[in-house]
């Protein structure tokens, strides 16, 4: 399978600029959508869960499973609200933009090299804060949000789809192999990302896991 699947080269030079746009293939632009999507959908949940949590202190979330799986613990963690408000609210505001971006592919819109950039670097933050928090989920609350579970694959999937894009059209400066592995294997980097994460939650909780 190659990234024909997912993205096809879609990029002119505008003439009245002589700035090279950039647009994508119909694939790539719905996987915007529905990562967005689904990570909005994360964001928006935990969101309401954390009012409830907030107007009845006692309020269990419909997502506590179990002592493992109880998203009413990451919710009353500090680490819940790392810039001072709590996190699935930044998540609402980007999750949409991603949506409106890639709804925006999909009726055409081309964008410069340094919009592409842009979504790269707001991707790599975002992916950059998912580690931080499954680092803190795992190793210091102990315990797993299943709906930040589902933020964290869609954020994944999105920078790796995102990043191949930018290095496939040459926005992001990439030697010939690897681009070409991109091209030719893009779904193997979200994947490997993704099950390492999960033999990662495993192991933290082989114990209860099999007991």
């Amino acid at each position: 399978m190659t990234m024909a699947a997912v993205d096809h080269p879609s990029s002119r030079q505008d003439e009245d600029s002589g700035t090279s746009t950039f647009g994508s293939g119909r694939a790539f632009a719905l996987l915007l959508v529905i990562t967005g999507a689904a990570g909005l959908l994360a964001a928006w949940v935990i969101t309401i869960d954390k009012f409830k949590l907030l107007e009845d202190p006692s309020f269990t979330p419909g997502c506590s499973l179990n002592p493992v799986v109880a998203c009413g613990n990451i919710m009353k963690s500090e680490q819940a609200s790392a810039f001072g408000f709590p996190n699935p609210m930044l998540g609402i505001a980007t999750y949409s933009v991603v949506i409106g971006i890639g709804m925006a592919l999909l009726a055409g819109a081309r964008f410069r090299r340094w919009y592409w950039l842009g979504l790269n670097a707001g991707t790599l933050f975002g992916v950059g804060f998912c580690t931080w928090l499954q680092y803190q989920s795992l190793y210091n609350i102990n315990s797993l949000c299943l709906w930040c579970c589902l933020a964290w694959v869609a954020t994944i999937t999105m920078f790796c789809y995102v990043t191949a894009h930018n290095v496939k059209h040459r926005i992001l400066p990439a030697p010939a192999w690897l681009r070409n592995g991109l091209t030719e294997f893009h779904w193997v980097p979200p994947v490997l990302w993704i099950g390492i994460i999960g033999m990662l939650i495993l192991t933290r909780w082989w114990d209860f896991w099999t007991s």
